[in-house]
Order: C-alpha cells, then structure tokens, then sequence
C-alpha cells in the first residue's frame, strides 16, 4: 500500500488563499505581497512564492512586479492596492520532514556510492517546496545515522562510501555484536524476541517485501537487541556502523537494492537467531550471528557490482559533486 503523503506547504497556503479569494475574505483589487504572506502563514518565502504562482496561472491574482500581485475580478473603488486584513494562519508543519525524508535519503546513498558530494540546503528546500526548519530536521536526522557530516564550514558533506570502509565496518560488526548478544541474551524481554519474530514469519509468507518492514527485521535484532546491552560503550561504538541499514529501506533503487532470494537468506537467518534466544542457547546464537555478518557483508557490497551496470543516477539540483 502507498502511503498517502501530507500536502506540501505551497499547496497549503494556496489552497488557503484560493478559498480565502473563493469566500470573499480577500477581495477583489486587494494586494498580496509575498513578504507579508510568509509573517502570515509563518513559512519561508519560496512555498508563498509558489502558491502566488499557481494563483497567477489560475487567473486569479495579477502580477504588479516588485509591488506583489493583485486579486482579479471587479473591485471596489476602496479595497483597490490595499492589504487584505489577515490574522495569522496555522498550517500544518507537523511531520514535514517524513514526507521527503527518504526521497532525500535514497538520492544521497546512491550518489555516495560513486562520489562524495554537497548538499546545498536552500535547493534542498526549494527542490521540495518545504521550509528550512523542515529540511534540517531531515538533515539532523540523515546526520544521526551516519550518512552525511556537517564541516567546520557549515556544510553538509556525504563522504563516498567504498568497499574498503564497508568491510571495515562489518569488520567492526564481527568484533562487536556477538560479544554484545552474549552479554544481552538472558536479558532480553520474552515478548520482544517474539515480537520480532512474528515480524519475519509473517514476511517469510508474505510474496512482496517493502522497505520499512525489511528495515525494522533488521533494527529488531541488531539495534534494539543488541542496544539493550550493558556495556554502553560497545553499543556507542556500533552506532557507527548503522549507515549500513539506511539501504535496507529503499529495496526497489536499482543500485540499493537485493536481490529478493538474499533477502529472504537474511530474514531466514535472523529467524534462526531469535529462535535460539528464546532456547537459552545465547553462545549458540551468538556463533550465529556472527556467521550472519559474513554473509551480510558480501550482500552489502554486490551493490558495488550492480553500480557499475546502470548509468549514473542524475544528481538532484540540491547535490554536488566533491573533487577529490
């Protein structure tokens, strides 16, 4: 099932303008000027600008140049060139940053896994018609997972992932997580084992795997398992690995993706390491899940390979390549 996505913030307040003109609460030959509309709406100027635009080529409102726009229709002689009364208007912000976040996301692994590049936040937030406060949360949030990096400058950087430091990580992976399963197995609440289990049974028979239900299998067991062990500084230390999991959420990217036999490898696998929690077997479960990391890797870098057999993806305006 596609989700619905929320409407974008130019489709807010045009929508709120349209209706406004509609209902006679801005009337005809009464001015609108962008800089007003965004103290008004509480919004950056570009989602306002595209609104007045959309208006325009409605033929609803009528370009005056650097004096804004005028509202058609019949006017009276006092409301001409005047500044409709408007009090402040609430439109929803909330959750903004979901409904681009993972178009963001995929643009930017796929372009690290052949260059280093810059995201130009401004375009970022014109290239989506949203506000600046909306596109840091997302790169507050790309940030936190290890994908891009902010320099002593103030720009975003997304570094190119290489084999090398995918097999360092992983190797870091190996050293790490079965240590921290054994110290975590006999602590670990029943119901969440089973919880997570159920997740991958009922993925096994269903006939599509989606993204968000891949990527939660793989938080259940390697980040909300394993982050419930004691040792806080082995957990500290494998947040730096969790960049590995962003791909796992764009399963239909010609270049992020697995194949859909080696997804079911991974589920079967982590079904068999929760199974053995659940038995008390936790060394066991443990040599399991090391023997799952090597696997994971070679999965991991067929990504390279499948790289170097589609074209290019076209960057987005918001990304620039680094030379180095």
């Amino acid at each position: 099932m596609v989700k619905e996505e929320a409407a974008s913030l130019s489709d807010q307040v045009h929508s709120r303008l349209q209706n406004m003109i509609h209902n006679g609460d801005i009337k005809p030959g009464e001015r609108l000027v962008e800089l007003k509309l965004t103290r008004v709406f509480r919004v950056s100027r570009s989602p306002v600008r595209h609104a007045l635009l959309q208006l325009e080529a409605e033929g609803m409102i009528v370009s005056m140049g650097r004096r804004g726009y005028m509202v058609q229709g019949v006017a009276d002689p006092d409301a001409l060139q005047r500044h409709p009364s408007l009090e402040d208007i609430s439109i929803d912000q909330s959750r903004q940053w979901e409904r681009i976040y993972a178009l963001v996301e995929q643009a930017v692994l796929a372009a690290v896994l052949y260059n280093s590049v810059r995201i130009n936040e401004v375009r970022l937030a014109e290239h989506y018609d949203v506000s600046r406060t909306v596109t840091r949360d997302v790169l507050a949030r790309m940030h936190g997972v290890g994908i891009i990096d902010k320099t002593r400058s103030g720009s975003w950087i997304a570094e190119r992932i290489t084999p090398e430091k995918i097999r360092n990580l992983y190797e870091l992976r190996a050293l790490l997580e079965p240590a921290a399963l054994r110290l975590v197995a006999g602590d670990v609440p029943a119901t969440q084992i089973a919880e997570a289990r159920a997740r991958i049974s009922r993925l096994l028979l269903d006939s599509s795997v989606d993204g968000n239900s891949f990527d939660q299998v793989e938080r259940d067991l390697h980040i909300d398992i394993i982050g419930t062990c004691s040792n806080r500084e082995i957990v500290k230390a494998l947040e730096r690995t969790h960049i590995l999991f962003a791909p796992t959420r764009h399963l239909f990217d010609p270049v992020l993706s697995i194949p859909l036999v080696q997804i079911e490898d991974a589920l079967r696998e982590h079904l068999r390491i929760l199974e053995l929690l659940e038995q008390g077997e936790r060394e066991v479960a443990a040599d399991q899940l090391a023997s799952h990391l090597k696997g994971a890797v070679d999965r991991w870098l067929g990504r390279f390979g499948r790289s170097l057999e589609v074209e290019h993806p076209l960057l987005p305006n918001y990304l620039t390549v680094l030379n180095r």
